[in-house]
């Protein structure tokens, strides 16, 4: 019971037993002792009411994160994931959320300015996109794969809980709005699928959602898959909103699904027409090398033209968007 509910009961009951005890009333007496009573009652309920508007936490109306600045924030957790790949959770004081837009990311480096150089002599920084939603407290959590000559990755995969991280954003990539469009194709490849995940998250989650996802998911085997049961249960979920084509360059003999790169074949069974013109869009994230091949080259932080296997298809630049080159649109 809570602490209104439980004083509003004591007084009630303290009245009741007041009334049944004390002397009959006489006339012009009673309206007033019941007016007392009721008085009183409504007062403990005020105090209740402004005890609990009082204990309620305020609107977060800040991010902690600064577009304009590196921050550190402190590891707390590393899970593993596979077999090159892990999470990282990292805190955000005060019960804090992100309030990451949708989509967006940010840029990370060493909080020890030595620690993490190019041959140069500058500090290495790099893109992700965190895969907790924008209003999970206290926590901002990474999904980083661990490459052979990736510097960043490497170092980041060898910190330890109670180490520091340097973040800086966040940096908006696509300005995404619930039902802006009738048909929504997310094409992803390897790592490059938690921008994507991001934008599903969001929009699967809202009530409102009645845009339809399909995600084309490419990997060279089975057990490169990121995301697997959250995308497998998100189809359970939403079988009407969302489904998914996982796709393996090498797959093994018990491998049933499409196998080699994706390709206009591909795209055409699985991916909303052209002729749907602003209804549909294609979202695009992956190895450099799957952009260009699906949606051809971009112009510096621009979509720039239609090509590859989009354009074969009758696609527009309108019509898709690929992950722009963001240290031409933001100085880090």
């Amino acid at each position: 019971m809570s602490l209104f509910r439980l004083a509003a009961h004591s007084t009630t009951a303290n009245a009741r037993r007041y009334l049944s005890t004390a002397p009959t009333p006489t006339k012009g007496s009673s309206s007033l002792a019941t007016w007392l009573i009721l008085a009183g009652t409504a007062g403990v309920g005020a105090a209740g009411y402004m005890l609990m508007k009082d204990t309620q936490k305020p609107k977060q109306l800040k991010s902690p994160l600064d577009p304009g600045n590196f921050v550190d924030f402190k590891l707390t957790k590393v899970e593993p994931y596979n077999h090159n790949t892990s999470r990282f959770i990292f805190e955000l004081s005060d019960g804090q959320a992100s309030l990451l837009p949708v989509a967006s990311c940010v840029v990370v480096r060493s909080s020890d300015p030595e620690a993490l150089k190019d041959p140069k002599g500058k500090p290495i920084i790099r893109p992700y996109t965190p895969i907790s939603p924008s209003d999970k407290e206290g926590e901002l959590v990474f999904l980083i794969k661990k490459y052979d000559n990736g510097n960043a990755s490497k170092y980041i995969h060898s910190m330890k809980p109670g180490e520091s991280l340097s973040i800086k954003g966040p940096f908006p990539k696509f300005d995404f709005k619930i039902n802006e469009f009738d048909e929504v194709a997310l094409i992803g490849g390897g790592s490059g699928i938690t921008p994507l995940y991001q934008i599903l998250t969001r929009a699967l989650s809202d009530k409102t959602n009645k845009t339809k996802f399909k995600l084309l998911f490419s990997n060279v085997t089975e057990a490169d898959i990121l995301l697997r049961e959250e995308f497998d249960a998100l189809k359970k979920k939403y079988p009407d909103t969302f489904d998914v084509v996982y796709v393996l360059d090498k797959p093994d003999s018990k491998w049933q699904g499409p196998s080699g790169f994706i390709n206009a074949d591909l795209v055409k069974k699985h991916v909303a027409p052209a002729s749907l013109k602003e209804k549909v869009k294609i979202f695009i994230c992956g190895p450099p090398g799957q952009v260009a091949a699906v949606a051809g080259k971009k112009d510096g932080g621009k979509q720039g033209e239609a090509g590859g296997i989009l354009k074969e298809l009758g696609y527009t630049a309108d019509q898709s968007h690929s992950v722009a080159n963001l240290q031409q649109i933001y100085k880090f």
